[in-house]
């Protein structure tokens, strides 16, 4: 029942952040870039530079709290914040280079969409307790 659940919502929060990209492509007039999938995307070598660090910074929190919540399940709600964190983070450095050294700074506004709809979904998870006991 938990993979039936989690996918749904997986569905729902692509299917809203889709939705959301094309009603704010066509109310502020942004032109669709072109990104290869599964690849960094970074604006410049700085951005490359500090995106690598905050990968790192994360995948090693995150391991952290994973070996800590094998003996203490009663953080789990710490660690899906850590995450919501880190995702922010992620997504406003993004979007802080696309805004001043992209050729395309609209597109801070989408990358700002799909962080705050990410980050609601996962919140939202938490909060009404959808999956899980």
């Amino acid at each position: 029942m938990f993979w039936i659940k989690f996918s749904l919502i997986v569905i729902v929060v692509f299917a809203l952040i889709s939705i959301v990209k094309l009603i704010l492509r066509r109310i502020f007039n942004i032109e669709k870039v072109k990104k290869d999938l599964f690849s960094y995307n970074h604006i410049n070598a700085l951005h490359g530079k500090i995106d690598k660090w905050i990968r790192i910074t994360t995948a090693v929190t995150l391991i952290g709290f994973s070996w800590v919540l094998v003996y203490n399940k009663g953080i789990i709600y710490l660690y899906l914040f850590v995450v919501v964190f880190f995702l922010v983070l992620d997504y406003g450095v993004r979007a802080f280079f696309e805004w001043k050294h992209s050729e395309y700074p609209k597109q801070a506004i989408l990358t700002l969409a799909e962080m705050l709809i990410m980050a609601a979904a996962i919140l939202t998870v938490v909060q009404v307790r959808l999956i899980g006991s």
